[in-house]
């Protein structure tokens, strides 16, 4: 089904709790009600054709309240219009962080949600393995948190001090500040750029 009609079929199917539909570069998204998501999630797949979850990704408006976003990139493969995307929003409060998982409708989204989780703090409702999935499990914090340092922040669990030090700035992929040592001779000359740092967004 072409994007602009399923996002009209949902709205028909859940009146009041979608949006209206955005197009951008023959690309549609729509915001949906938070405690919708797994019910759209399985109209998209069953009633509408969208068989694939290409990805679930989460933004954070550090300083906005609703204080976070997550994002469902859902793909119709095969039919007539073969590779058809429709993505679907929620919002999220940092006061109730929680999203109801869709792995029951969608397996693929094992993993996005756990990513997200590790990364985020966003906590996955009825998810069958919620465990952190790049950090090491009793790490207490988020790093894709907007609030969360460059350099990282330390940790007291034990056995990690090793892996949970500030980290320095100086040098490296990562310069965030200028150094006032003038590199040895032989050394590649060091020079100040804006931090790569991976965007707030899993």
């Amino acid at each position: 089904m072409p994007a602009q009609d399923a996002i009209a079929s949902l709205q028909k199917q859940f009146p009041g709790k979608v949006g209206q539909g955005k197009e951008f570069r023959d690309e549609w998204q729509v915001e949906i009600d938070r405690d919708l998501i797994r019910a759209a999630s399985a109209y998209m797949k069953d009633e509408l054709g969208y068989n694939l979850l290409l990805d679930i990704t989460s933004v954070d408006f550090f300083g906005d309240e609703p204080r976070f976003e997550v994002i469902y990139e859902f793909c119709a493969l095969g039919g007539p219009r073969n590779q058809e995307h429709v993505r679907l929003k929620i919002k999220v409060s940092e006061d109730d962080p929680t999203v109801d998982s869709i792995v029951s409708v969608y397996q693929g989204a094992d993993w996005h949600e756990r990513e997200i989780y590790d990364m985020m703090g966003l906590k996955f409702n009825d998810h069958p393995d919620l465990r952190r999935i790049l950090m090491w499990e009793g790490y207490p914090y988020y790093p894709l948190k907007k609030d969360f340092p460059l350099e990282g922040l330390p940790s007291d669990l034990p056995g990690e001090e090793g892996f949970s030090r500030v980290a320095p700035l100086e040098g490296g992929p990562f310069v965030a500040a200028p150094s006032n040592h003038p590199p040895a001779m032989g050394d590649a000359p060091t020079t100040t750029h804006e931090p790569h740092a991976h965007p707030a967004s899993h």
